[in-house]
């Protein structure tokens, strides 16, 4: 499998203060990847390192073209939700345009809001359009940081279930961020735990995939989350 992502020795200091120490890590092509960790100890700045959007040292290896899931959806207000949609992609024909916003449409289940603003839309619905947009220009990569946690529980654990079913019909490389240990288990094929700007521990996922939620109430899943919960703590 190819590399999409090689990280060699990253760090990164903001204002003087060092964010991320000695950070190395690697994705495959079509891998699920999840950053753990408590809030502040650096994840959403490896994401910014990722995407380019922070200076940094050390070697930061990215496959170009990556799109980007922010926690606050992050949706242009002014725009509907065919036209948020179609923004990163207004470079292709019309035939084109149309045809990727009718799959996205179909596949986030929004065939009927296509001209609603995001000031009409649930929590779930506008990150769900959120997710589409990133996807829509085919990226090879998307970084998601946090992006069902301002959502409720109940809603959160329907887009979980959501996403997976999008990632694996779409099998994008997905370097996703969350304090939520319970859904990188059930989301990931890796989870990485971040402490104090470091990467101090990696869990391969063994759960065999399509994932079912039942597997939250098991035993393995129980001893997974608890050996993780040390690891940050």
């Amino acid at each position: 499998m190819t590399h999409h992502i090689e990280v060699h020795d990253l760090e990164v200091a903001l204002d003087g203060k060092r964010i991320l120490s000695s950070i190395n890590f690697h994705a495959k092509q079509g891998e699920f990847v999840t950053i753990v960790g408590k809030s502040g100890v650096g994840k959403t700045t490896f994401l910014n390192a990722l995407a380019g959007f922070i200076s940094h040292k050390g070697k930061v290896s990215v496959v170009k073209n990556i799109g980007f899931v922010f926690q606050d959806y992050s949706l242009f207000p002014w725009l509907t939700v065919k036209e948020n949609i179609e923004f990163g992609i207004l470079h292709k024909k019309p035939n084109e345009r149309k045809a990727i916003i009718s799959h996205y449409l179909s596949l986030i289940d929004l065939e009927s809001h296509t001209k609603k603003y995001p000031a009409d839309l649930s929590g779930g619905q506008r990150q769900r359009v959120a997710i589409a947009r990133a996807f829509a220009p085919n990226p090879d990569i998307v970084l998601m940081d946090e992006p069902f946690g301002a959502l409720d529980i109940y809603t959160r654990d329907r887009m979980q279930k959501w996403l997976l079913e999008l990632w694996e019909k779409e099998h994008k490389t997905i370097i996703f961020v969350t304090h939520y240990i319970d859904e990188a288990i059930f989301l990931s094929d890796r989870i990485i735990v971040m402490k104090d700007g470091r990467f101090v521990g990696e869990h391969k996922i063994e759960f065999p995939r399509p994932r079912n939620e039942e597997i939250k109430f098991g035993e393995r899943f129980n001893h997974l989350k608890q050996r993780i919960l040390k690891a940050m703590n």
